[in-house]
């Protein structure tokens, strides 16, 4: 057992040492930017690695330095597009940057979420980026207490805590009630989920409030979490009763897809003669022909960019800077004015 464990085991700092003919901190200061090591003790180290297939314990030396590359990405749901797209941009601009992403899977229930997070400190992670979940403020001042950098993704529900990265989701979903107005619609309806994030809660809330300024009500269905499924259950929910609407506007762009195919295939309805759809996300089944929905973009690289950029000190913890617009993306889920 101890034979095969020694096959098994990493070479060592040591190992290298010996075979250049140098000293242990010799190895050391040439794998250490900017450390003084001659040209000729150099080349030794790193013709000795070659041979014997040396890597840095990155790991190892980051606890002797208290200086961490791990930056844990904590969320849940990663199988929506909207949440795998934001998982890629991510974890490929860390690795550009040197820095490695660890992903811990949360339900979103706060038991979970919490201990979640503190897995991150264990791990004496630099930084935390928080895609999904309601993370509690002590917990949140026990990590940045720590040392650690806490950085929300459309969490704006903590306006004097950590950076929080977000859209403007509630200019996006007034816009979204005065397209739908000018298709002539007047019968409307919110298809959102059981979630009750910040950002599903606020595109309810800020459609809801434009539709009352005009006299109009808005009818909300919340049939489950956030998801095809749930839109396709809303829409046979809706759609079944007396008072059919003539617009719907999905809190996402799934629950559209959900919510287009339960009118069209359960109700036999035209989208958009009969109905109107917008969605929010832009995700790529949005563009497709079966759906051609009309939607909002949320501007993934963009927002990943700015929370590298907070990573690697380039950027400006800055509310107004964190902000983002969500763009309207014209399609033909809406009727021509």
């Amino acid at each position: 057992m101890s034979e095969a464990r020694a096959e098994r085991s990493f070479v060592s700092a040591q190992q290298v040492a010996e075979l250049a003919g140098v000293s242990r901190s010799a190895v050391s200061r040439t794998f250490t930017e900017g450390a003084s090591v001659s040209d000729v003790t150099r080349q030794k180290v790193l013709r000795a690695a070659d041979l014997l297939g040396y890597h840095v314990n990155h790991l190892a030396r980051s606890l002797i330095q208290e200086e961490s590359l791990i930056v844990c990405l904590i969320g849940a749901e990663i199988s929506t597009p909207y949440q795998s797209r934001m998982l890629e941009a991510l974890t490929r601009r860390l690795q550009r940057i040197g820095r490695v992403g660890m992903f811990i899977n949360t339900s979103g229930e706060s038991a979970s979420f919490e201990a979640a997070l503190r897995q991150t400190l264990n791990y004496r992670a630099a930084a935390s980026i928080v895609l999904s979940g309601a993370p509690p403020e002590s917990l949140i001042r026990t990590c940045v207490n720590n040392g650690q950098q806490v950085i929300l993704i459309n969490r704006d529900n903590h306006p004097e805590g950590p950076a929080n990265v977000s859209v403007d989701n509630h200019q996006a979903a007034r816009e979204a009630f005065h397209m739908l107005a000018r298709a002539g619609c007047s019968t409307l309806a919110v298809i959102s989920s059981t979630a009750g994030t910040p950002s599903i809660v606020a595109r309810e809330r800020s459609f809801a409030a434009a539709a009352a300024e005009a006299g109009l009500k808005v009818t909300v269905v919340r049939s489950g979490p956030t998801s095809y499924a749930t839109g396709f259950e809303a829409g046979r929910l809706l759609l079944s009763g007396s008072g059919r609407p003539d617009a719907a506007f999905c809190a996402t762009d799934l629950l559209a897809c959900g919510f287009m195919d339960a009118a069209r295939y359960e109700f036999g309805l035209n989208v958009p003669a009969d109905i109107c759809v917008v969605g929010f996300d832009d995700i790529e089944q949005s563009g497709w022909s079966a759906y051609n929905l009309t939607t909002f973009r949320q501007p993934v690289d963009a927002m990943a960019d700015y929370i590298i950029s907070l990573i690697d000190g380039s950027g400006v913890e800055d509310i107004e800077r964190g902000r983002f617009m969500a763009a309207p993306v014209w399609r033909r889920s809406v009727r021509p004015r």
